[in-house]
């Protein structure tokens, strides 16, 4: 195990020791009081409207060792009661926690899978790390902490792990290109390149961009995995394939590729070489995310069925593609966000399923800026394909996915609360509900609603 003591806060980040001892060893960090253990080393984070240094004295009450806060006035008072604690000042805490990830993870001769991409991350994320653990003892970012505090916490939490397997996100150019040289991946992947955040980034060629920035932390005897079923990253490969890039898809000839391909309702079965492979999620989506995960396998060396048991074995982030019965109902939980990519895949697999009435409750999908009216249309005539029985539609965007279908049974609602009526109303026994939409449209008031029924 490689420690971070207080004494590096004040050498790395310019800390200001307020009290307490230097050598104190820092781990288990965390920026929420909310939820905060005894023990925990407490970071203040300042947001828009929220200063979250200022709660230092909850957190010292709820038994947190220390504070990493930014410059605020303090009680010294009430410090210097406190026996031992410790509580820092420095300049801006987030820039703290990035700078303290980066020397923890230069103590670390580990190796590191980075993962970014529009779609599919945190799944991705998930199989992978199943797969390695089949060699390997793991540590990988929990949930989606992705992003510019996420992935500092993430490898802030590594103890005795000998793998990483960290999930990168962004909304802009420039951001994963810190988080790429805070990690330092050995293995880079990228997913997909799609629409998601093309409000904020102008072009499908713009977020390309953005998500190769990954490389910006790997040496030159690093590994990238990319799609070769996604367009744009097929073209990037066909113009660099004299560097250190490996492949995966099911259309176009990859390191990984799938025959024989066999979908159902609990997951899919194909053939790499001659090897069946179960992958216990449905969707084709999880098959391509399979396939990644077993390259990843094969570049660490893991054995063929090691890789086939931690594909099939592996558990999926809740909220994605989360399926469960209640009362005769099957729902279809994929809440937690959407993009196009993401909204088609769900669509597909939804309205692959038989002897079922088929309910699509779909939000709007954000941050596509001038993107989303068009992209919401594309929805909806992508939707008309899949003989899906009754679309729900909430928010303002939706509403162009309204325009676009030929089904009649069709409702559009402003918000979740008229939705959830709407659903109680018309649900019986043997439906099957898919509930997608953006984070920001607070779906799981819907999944609640439905588990009220």
């Amino acid at each position: 195990m490689h420690n971070v003591y207080v004494k590096d806060v004040i050498e790395k980040c310019n800390g200001k020791l307020i009290i307490g001892n230097e050598n104190i060893i820092l781990d288990n960090f965390n920026k929420d009081t909310r939820i905060l253990n005894e023990n925990d080393i407490y970071v203040g984070i300042k947001g828009e409207n929220f200063e979250g240094s200022n709660l230092y004295k909850e957190a010292f009450s709820k038994g947190a060792k220390g504070c990493i806060i930014n410059n605020i006035e303090l009680d010294l008072d009430y410090l210097n009661t406190l026996k031992d604690k410790f509580l820092i000042v420095v300049d801006d805490t987030i820039k703290c926690l990035q700078e303290l990830a980066k020397y923890k993870r230069s103590l670390y001769d580990i190796p590191v899978v980075g993962i970014t991409g529009s779609v599919g991350k945190t799944s991705t994320k998930d199989i992978i790390a199943s797969v390695l653990s089949k060699k390997y003892k793991v540590c990988k970012t929990i949930g989606n902490y992705n992003n510019h505090i996420g992935v500092p916490l993430t490898i802030l939490s590594l103890k005795d792990e000998d793998c990483l397997v960290v999930e990168m996100g962004m909304n802009n150019l420039g951001e994963i290109s810190i988080l790429s040289q805070i990690a330092r991946p050995t293995v880079s992947v990228i997913t997909n390149v799609g629409t998601a955040h093309i409000g904020l980034l102008g072009s499908r060629e713009n977020i390309l961009k953005a998500k190769l920035e990954i490389l910006d932390g790997m040496d030159n005897n690093g590994v990238l995995v990319i799609n070769n079923d996604n367009d744009l990253l097929h073209k990037y490969y066909l113009e660099n394939k004299n560097s250190n890039i490996k492949t995966f898809g099911i259309i176009n000839e990859s390191d990984a590729f799938a025959t024989n391909i066999e979908l159902n309702e609990l997951g899919s079965t194909y053939n790499y070489l001659d090897n069946l492979i179960n992958v216990s999620v449905p969707g084709e989506v999880f098959v391509l995310n399979s396939l990644c995960a077993l390259l990843i396998g094969n570049l660490f060396n893991i054995n063929i069925e090691a890789i086939k048991d931690g594909i099939n074995n592996f558990e999926l982030t809740k909220r994605r593609m989360q399926i469960e019965k209640h009362k005769g109902i099957t729902i279809i939980n994929d809440c937690y966000n959407a993009n196009l990519d993401s909204m088609k895949s769900a669509i597909k697999y939804l309205g692959s399923l038989n002897n079922t009435r088929k309910i699509a409750v779909l939000g709007d999908m954000l941050e596509l800026g001038t993107y989303s009216e068009s992209l919401h249309r594309e929805l909806g005539k992508f939707i008309n394909n899949y003989g899906i029985d009754i679309v729900i539609t909430v928010g303002n965007f939706s509403k162009y996915i309204k325009e676009e279908l030929n089904n009649k049974n069709i409702y559009s609602f402003d918000y979740n609360e008229e939705a959830i009526e709407k659903i109680k109303e018309i649900v019986k026994s043997e439906d099957t509900i898919l509930i997608k939409s953006s984070l920001g449209m607070k779906f799981i008031e819907i999944y609640n609603g439905i588990k009220e029924i």
